[in-house]
């Protein structure tokens, strides 16, 4: 545009100079035909006059064409601006349901560890009751044996201390009778 601009000037900087060295010729009257009639008229001032509308419809439709260009450009900017904004609302979409994601995964994943923790409690008290459950009746059994084994043999006199119910003395190793 500015290399445009400077070409315009120089171009009517020229034309105005070339029109001033040459002024008493430009305004001299010539017989001018227009098609249906003819005129009197100056040439040189006619054609100043002609490349002056030239280059007023030149200004006119440069000025038009730029701001089009103009108004073209704001709405392509306005257009990437709401492309930018809706992208950066699903991004932001995108992670605030990734983040909803992961937050129900470790939910989940926290009541599964707890049922399960909770489980293996029971479990574990399940197996320490059953435990103490047949400890206790292997208790009883071996109390009521020792019973029977009692009774069956009757009542005997321990030996004295310091000897084995064999009758082996601890201390000397001698087989007493």
């Amino acid at each position: 545009m500015r290399a445009r601009l400077i070409f315009i000037v120089l171009a009517l900087l020229v034309l105005v100079g070339f029109a001033a060295l040459n002024w008493p010729e430009f305004r001299r009257p010539a017989s001018l035909s227009f098609g249906v009639t003819s005129v009197s008229l100056p040439l040189g001032v006619l054609m100043f006059a002609f490349a002056a509308v030239v280059l007023a419809v030149f200004l006119v439709s440069t000025a038009i064409q730029e701001s089009r260009h103009l108004l073209e450009h704001r709405r392509h900017t306005r257009a990437l601006q709401e492309q930018r904004n809706l992208a950066e609302k699903a991004e932001s979409s995108r992670f605030t349901d990734l983040r909803q994601h992961f937050d129900t995964q470790l939910r989940e994943s926290r009541q599964r560890e707890g049922i399960a923790a909770t489980e293996f409690e029971r479990a574990l008290m399940q197996g320490q009751r059953e435990l103490q459950t047949q400890m206790e009746q292997l208790q009883h059994m071996l109390s009521t044996r020792l019973a029977e084994l009692e009774t069956r043999l009757g009542p005997r006199e321990l030996p004295p201390s310091g000897t084995t119910p064999g009758g082996v003395d601890e201390r000397s190793g001698r087989v007493r009778a």
